[in-house]
């Protein structure tokens, strides 16, 4: 059965990012911190970064970090998580991901500019860009996941939005033990959003609460 998912790195005081964008740091200074001990697993070691050593922790956060990967047919995110707003007018700019992004997957990219023609990468990642509502985003994206899930990878505001929406059947934050103070938060305008699932929580070794809501 095909679902909607959400798979999203949080702070103890719920921001998801902190600084805006840059080259060097396309998803704000704080990234590394938040996202630290999925970094460290195996799957996420080989999947986003190429090690194919075998080396890599295990445990909880493994467990989340190879179900991240599991049964995704498609993938939404916003022109930021892309990196559009790195050169927002440089056709030729392919995103931040590499020249084989971990998606592997049709992956739309919800933009407020003119869409770009689809950019085909290595790996089976093809980027598509369009301007539309969660729900439009999602029709496409269900056509292409062929049954598979959608995932819904951010960042934290269009993930928002599409909580608002109710097109979500499974949300999942790794929350790291970690104090922001600042940056866009997830919860803001979601109160009583949990009335509408099951709520299950397991604590890694690393300390990082994995907080699931599901249907």
């Amino acid at each position: 059965m095909t679902r909607v998912r959400i798979d999203l790195f949080l702070s103890l005081d719920g921001y998801a990012a902190t600084a805006k964008p840059t080259p060097e740091s396309p998803m704000g200074e704080d990234w590394e911190r938040l996202t630290a001990a999925y970094a460290a697993t195996r799957t996420f070691r080989e999947m986003v970064f190429g090690d194919t050593s075998g080396t890599g922790t295990t445990g909880i956060d493994e467990k989340y970090a190879a179900a991240f990967f599991e049964g995704v047919g498609a993938e939404i995110m916003g022109a930021a998580m892309f990196g559009l707003h790195n050169f927002p007018d440089d056709p030729d700019w392919r995103g931040w991901w590499g020249d084989e992004p971990p998606f592997r997957v049709p992956v739309f990219v919800l933009t407020h500019t003119a869409p770009r023609p689809s950019i085909e990468m290595a790996g089976g990642t093809t980027f598509h860009f369009l301007s539309a509502t969660p729900q439009e985003a999602l029709d496409r994206a269900l056509e292409a996941a062929d049954g598979k899930d959608v995932r819904v990878g951010g960042g934290a505001t269009v993930a928002r939005d599409f909580l608002k929406a109710g097109l979500v059947d499974e949300l999942h934050v790794a929350i790291a033990p970690i104090l922001l103070g600042r940056g866009i938060r997830l919860w803001d305008d979601l109160r009583g959003l949990e009335s509408g699932y099951r709520v299950t929580a397991e604590t890694a070794e690393s300390g990082t609460t994995h907080l699931t809501l599901r249907r």
